[in-house]
């Protein structure tokens, strides 16, 4: 615990983007930086053994378990909605599955007003912060994959079961492209699934880039801090301008508040930034008021434009022993954990998502909707088998969504966790993309490349056939991908947030920097664009300017308007 009482930057969240703006901030020595966590150490073993995902996920030591109001359009489900409270935030507690998402998300973003933030211009980003495992052998992918970046990445452990190669054949043999690298020129198609993993450990972004700057004298990290509020001042100068001038935490029963010379940037998370804005005063004026909060600026998009995926498990029961369901016994789980822990190596050493696919549901649609991972094992929720038996799994999810939802703040105190709804499946497109999910995903799993491990459909099953058993299905049954976002946007219209530089609108000194700023969601996993977002962030804040543009091609399909399937 320090006493110094003011930094040139204050940064709200030790995450994904908190994480790498603590590390390129203090770069500069004579700028000082503090960190806020509301969290503590990411040591434990369950965090950095990467088989042992979903433990950090539903442990309340280190992710916030949010719930989501009833979701009206899911059978009034109210849907776990965990957020990373620890060092490394959600890329402590996720799967750790790498996804930059598709080249014309990012140019959707440009076009939905965050200018300058298109594909061309994000791409730098991503190879700044990338060291790709597979670089040397792959030079044909240098203008798009890095190799000198803080972020290991690498391919788990190259697919040695039979099962997903089998996956990628079968989306072949259905019609589709085969992709080498869908982070490189080429989303489109089946392939080996990336994850950030470095020599067999989880690399969070406290790994990556906090770890490394910790040393740094002009850098201080605070762990066990809940931030109440950002402090607002109003411009002497007659003109009424608010300015941010800091920051209120509690740490262990006592309330302290530091100042920040430059800016305060928020990196608590697409539900808890901008929750900290609405406890600020910052956001709808109606939805300030309901809480007994005073709007000291009424900035309507604070909380709206909520996004996230959904996605079910189809699951198949499988002829052959070799799965993973032959290793969830105790001592199995035992023998993957020792050996781990001694050698960082085996079935410990991955997520197990070690191929996928990014499909368009229907003709018309230009570019992917829809993403598997593939699972050599039929597994639920809370890791449990399926079944008693074999079998394998395809995570399947629309990733286009238009339903729009909200976060909400319900109450000035703030240890009272806002009120989050997704408005899940409200429209029509959406629950379209999920009855593509269960066709267009039994004829991939019905090609001759499974036939020899085939046997049968457990989920949904094979009487869920027409529209009406297919969505009553999905309503049941589907869960979050855990990919919250877009409640800050980025842009100009009336809902947005934050600016291009990612600079609160009519707040000076004051910035938002996280998943909650992007526009509209990507097509995949969302810590590798958060990572993007918080590189090119880093720089807009240090000098306003960014890494020259790229030129990098991106292959398209040619006849998307008529074709669901198509070569390039």
């Amino acid at each position: 615990m320090t006493s110094q009482t003011n930094y040139d930057y204050i940064i709200v969240g030790a995450g994904s983007a908190g994480c790498v703006l603590a590390n390129r901030l203090s770069e500069d020595a004579n700028a000082s930086v503090l960190l806020l966590e509301t969290g503590g150490s990411d040591r434990s073993i369950f965090i950095q053994m990467p088989t042992a995902l979903s433990i950090p996920m539903n442990t309340k030591k280190y992710a916030w378990q949010f719930e989501t109001e009833a979701e009206p359009h899911l059978n009034n489900r109210k849907m776990h909605c965990p957020r990373g409270k620890v060092l490394g935030g959600s890329s402590s507690i996720n799967g750790m599955v790498y996804v930059r998402g598709h080249a014309k998300d990012f140019d959707e973003w440009a076009e939905k007003g965050a200018t300058d933030w298109d594909y061309s211009h994000c791409l730098p980003y991503f190879k700044k912060s990338e060291e790709w495992a597979l670089a040397s052998q792959n030079p044909e992918t240098a203008d798009y994959r890095g190799s000198e970046g803080p972020l290991g990445v690498n391919n788990g452990n190259q697919m040695q079961n039979p099962l997903y190669q089998a996956f990628i054949d079968a989306g072949v043999q259905a019609g589709y492209m085969e992709t080498a690298d869908y982070n490189a020129k080429q989303q489109e198609g089946f392939g080996p699934m990336h994850m950030t993993v470095k020599n067999g450990v989880r690399w969070s972004t406290a790994n990556a880039y906090l770890k490394p700057a910790l040393s740094r004298p002009n850098l201080t990290v605070i762990t066990h801090a809940l931030v109440h509020k950002v402090l607002l001042a109003t411009d002497d100068g007659g003109a009424g301008k608010k300015i941010a001038t800091g920051i209120r935490y509690e740490r262990k029963g006592k309330i302290v508040e530091v100042s920040a010379n430059k800016e305060v940037i928020l990196s608590a998370g697409p539900i808890g930034s901008p929750h900290l804005l609405q406890l600020s005063g910052i956001g709808a004026k109606d939805t300030l008021e309901k809480a007994n909060i005073a709007c000291l600026h009424d900035l309507p998009g604070v909380g709206e434009n909520l996004q996230d995926h959904l996605e079910f498990y189809f699951q198949f029961k499988c002829k052959q022993p070799i799965t993973l369901n032959g290793k969830i016994d105790l001592w199995s789980k035992f023998l993957i954990g020792s050996r781990w822990f001694f050698t960082k190596k085996g079935l410990g050493a991955t997520n197990h998502f070690e191929s996928c696919g990014f499909i368009r549901s229907k003709p018309g649609v230009e570019w992917p909707d829809l993403q598997y991972h593939f699972l050599p094992a039929a597994m639920r929720y809370d890791g449990q088998a399926a079944f008693d038996g074999h079998g394998f799994q395809v995570h399947i999810g629309h990733n286009k969504p238009l339903s729009r939802g909200a976060v909400k703040v319900t109450s000035a105190d703030p240890k009272a966790h806002p009120s989050i709804r997704f408005n899940y499946m409200s429209e029509e497109v959406d629950r379209e993309g999920f009855r593509d999910c269960v066709k267009l995903t039994r004829d991939i799993i019905s090609q001759p490349a499974f036939d020899q491990y085939r046997d049968g459909e457990i989920q949904p099953g094979e009487s869920v056939q027409t529209d009406d058993e297919i969505d009553a299905f999905v309503r049941a049954n589907v869960e979050s991908a855990y990919h919250p976002s877009c409640s800050c946007k980025m842009g100009t219209d009336e809902l947005a947030v934050v600016d291009q530089q990612t600079r609160v609108h009519g707040i000076e000194n004051l910035r938002v920097v996280d998943s909650s700023i992007f526009p509209t969601i990507t097509n995949g996993n969302l810590n590798a664009p958060t990572i993007m977002v918080a590189e090119r962030a880093a720089d807009l804040i240090k000098s306003g300017t960014s890494l020259p543009a790229s030129n990098a091609e991106v292959a398209m399909a040619a006849d998307w308007k008529t074709e669901q399937r198509s070569k390039f």
